[in-house]
């Protein structure tokens, strides 16, 4: 809230509040809802406005009562102009190609974009139509967009109006890999990335792939080589290393809700023990609060970030072969998405990193 509203509220004998004000685009979704669950204790921010284009009109108890008493409003339509009136930041969880249309209008009419769809994280438009297969949004746009992995682009995001989220398997993928290729630890061309997922990583719309019967005891491989994240992965490694970088990138959904997990196999630049990697990663990450680098012979499991903010990070090295195994795990809905958004949002804004995220992980 601007200033000079601020005073004619006061003016007008109106209740003031110094909270910034937040419109949810795509509310409906798994992505939406849990960020509702998260911005309810964040202590600068107020949700003033729930948007879903197929539910509006309905409370949103309909579709989920577990927000029933929490959020006490109807959902409303997607119009710039009336979100604009009600916010002054949106969060757009949205499926790939709405946000691409949305955005440019929020911007257009004075707020600040924290996008969760995939439609801005990619420089090159043409790249993101191959991948996506969609129109892609203009280039102006696609510059103006700061991707926001925050623990390697944060210094970035401060002042900034305009925040595209990473992607749920580049997070993992990414924080797992980057101090190792920065350092010249591990040769760019060996990378090799086995990635998991659990189902809710596939949303909330129906289809045979989720099926109960399908995915109930059973994992599957998908999408592979041919992932719209590979080259949202590429496109950062290749910035860290300063060349290009290709992966080979197999994703699987696994029969549990929540996490992901990406073990990472890449060949070692000389000897490098599991403990130079710890020391190496805790240099790299230290002051950034949601990075926990496990001790030698510790490996992570998803269970031990699920619904928290969490990345965890472990090691194993390979005398015998040369090559390294990095396992990154993390809660797909909440680092991957919804609290991600909202840590980027928190250095958009300058505030402490942690705000409202102070979540410890759900066990077991």
């Amino acid at each position: 809230m601007s200033d000079n509203d601020r005073n004619e509220k006061r003016e007008a004998g109106m209740t003031v509040t110094d909270k910034l004000r937040a419109a949810i685009v795509g509310s409906t979704g798994y992505g939406g809802v849990e960020l509702i669950r998260l911005l309810q204790s964040h202590p600068d921010i107020e949700i003033t406005s729930v948007i879903s284009s197929s539910s509006a009109g309905a409370p949103i108890e309909e579709g989920f009562p577990h927000l029933t008493g929490v959020v006490q409003r109807k959902l409303d339509g997607v119009d710039a102009a009336e979100i604009a009136s009600r916010a002054d930041v949106v969060f757009t969880a949205t499926p790939s190609g709405v946000s691409a249309k949305l955005v440019p209008g929020l911007l257009e009419a004075g707020l600040k974009v924290v996008d969760l769809s995939g439609d801005f994280r990619l420089k090159d438009g043409a790249e993101y139509e191959q991948w996506y297969k969609h129109p892609a949004p203009p280039a102006a746009y696609l510059e103006q967009a700061v991707y926001g992995l925050c623990e390697v682009y944060g210094e970035r995001a401060a002042g900034v109006e305009f925040i595209s989220n990473p992607g749920c398997y580049p997070t993992a993928t990414l924080l797992g890999l980057v101090p190792a290729l920065e350092a010249g630890w591990i040769k760019p061309d060996s990378i090799i990335i086995d990635a998991k997922s659990g189902v809710s990583g596939a949303g909330r719309g129906t289809s045979l792939m989720v099926h109960f019967a399908e995915i109930n005891e059973n994992f599957k491989a998908y999408k592979i080589n041919k992932h719209q994240h590979i080259p949202e992965i590429e496109q950062v490694l290749t910035d860290i290393a300063g060349e290009k970088v290709t992966v080979t990138f197999t994703t699987h959904l696994v029969p549990m809700t929540r996490g992901i997990m990406t073990t990472m196999y890449a060949g070692l630049n000389g000897e490098h023990s599991e403990q130079e990697l710890v020391d190496l990663y805790r240099k790299y990450y230290a002051g950034r609060p949601y990075v926990r680098v496990r001790e030698p012979g510790v490996v992570p499991a998803t269970k031990e970030v699920s619904g928290s903010n969490y990345c965890d990070i472990g090691f194993a090295t390979d005398s015998r072969t040369g090559r390294v195994t990095i396992v990154s795990v993390i809660d797909n809905i909440v680092k991957g998405a919804a609290g991600q958004a909202i840590q980027n949002l928190n250095l958009m804004m300058g505030w402490e990193e942690t705000r409202g995220l102070g979540y410890t992980p759900v066990y077991p």
